[in-house]
């Protein structure tokens, strides 16, 4: 079923349903953007339709709601380990279809890699419903079309926003009351079909172990300065770290802490002994691009990377992700003609 509201009377939907759900969406944030004097867009708590931002892409990605950037797993006090109350709290999340296909993604890392699900994550993933935000025209540096993730039917509702109102395609059964006695229409959310990126994907049976010392690397260990925008920035980037924390009025009480980590970030290969992975950048940019292109969809049999181009919006030095890859099925295809 399908409704067009005006926003007055949407806000009233709105504020019925943050009685039963926490309402997120991609916010402007005045004077906390990259730049000087530019703005930041991210995932908030919204109250009222016109806090979403809906007219330009947000900087970072709803994968903070399941998986924050700093959770405590566990209280220690004493010799005890005490994990934290938790609130059973349902969300209600507006966003874009390749941010579905991305939350699909960390579906795989943390519920599907092996027989054991992550219940941090699980808690408030089962919790999740999606509104599905359409996309008219293709952002910058975006290429979702190239990587399958322009479109989903994967959402509870699908919005389309204009000046004075919103026009809602209603899914799920669970949101029928809320919208009962408006006048129903025709409407399907808006997905993209092309984007002004191309990005070819190579063949991974195709790929040669030669592929990981080539040269081509090199640029990006002389461009590359290891800030992390990139992971941190990307929707399905799942590294993180543990963290013990011991309170300063009582060092026997404290807390384990995860927080998010990076493949492009100093220290992440540390180990003990002093040893270090990938401690030149180039090869942080190899190993993070093999396993968006080829490692976890050898593995789950999907690529990770859902053309997004937040990495490419994010990164200070403008390095092109999308670049990268086509880089890489070049020397891919140009292997199997010399070959």
């Amino acid at each position: 079923m399908s409704y067009k509201i005006s926003n007055s009377k949407f806000n009233e939907i709105l504020e019925r349903l943050s009685n039963d759900y926490e309402i997120y969406a991609p916010v402007r944030i005045k004077g906390r953007g990259r730049f000087s004097d530019t703005d930041n867009i991210r995932y908030q708590k919204i109250s009222k339709v016109e806090e979403i931002e809906y007219k330009e892409k947000s900087r970072f990605s709803a994968k903070e709601i399941p998986f924050p950037a700093t959770e405590t797993i566990f209280n220690i006090v004493g010799e005890q380990l005490l994990e934290p109350l938790v609130k059973n709290r349902k969300f209600l999340v507006f966003l874009r279809s390749c941010d579905i296909h991305a939350m699909d993604k960390l579906d795989s890392i943390f519920l599907k890699n092996g027989d054991v699900k992550d219940p941090y994550y699980k808690r408030k993933r089962d919790n999740i419903s999606y509104i599905v935000m359409g996309c008219n025209k293709s952002f910058e540096n975006c290429f979702c079309v190239s990587m399958g993730t322009n479109k989903t039917d994967n959402y509870s509702m699908g919005i389309g926003f204009e000046e004075d109102s919103v026009k809602l395609e209603v899914k799920d059964s669970i949101f029928f009351d809320y919208f009962n006695n408006l006048d129903k229409i025709d409407f399907k959310p808006d997905f993209v079909e092309e984007n002004d990126i191309v990005v070819n994907l190579p063949d991974g049976e195709k790929i040669d172990t030669s592929l990981f010392n080539d040269e081509m690397w090199e640029e990006y260990a002389k461009r590359c300065i290891a800030c992390g925008r990139c992971n941190f920035s990307c929707p399905t980037c799942s590294c993180f770290t543990t963290v013990d924390i011991a309170y300063d009025d009582n060092v026997d009480n404290g807390e384990r802490r995860r927080t998010w980590a990076g493949c492009h970030v100093d220290k992440f290969t540390d180990m003990a002994g002093g040893h270090v992975f990938r401690n030149d950048y180039g090869s942080r940019m190899r190993f993070k691009t093999m396993h968006k292109i080829y490692d976890f969809n050898k593995r789950f049999g999907s690529h990770m990377c859902v053309g997004c181009g937040r990495c490419d919006d994010q990164c200070p030095e403008y390095i092109s992700f999308s670049n990268c890859i086509n880089k890489v099925t070049k020397k891919v295809n140009d292997t199997i003609k010399e070959g």
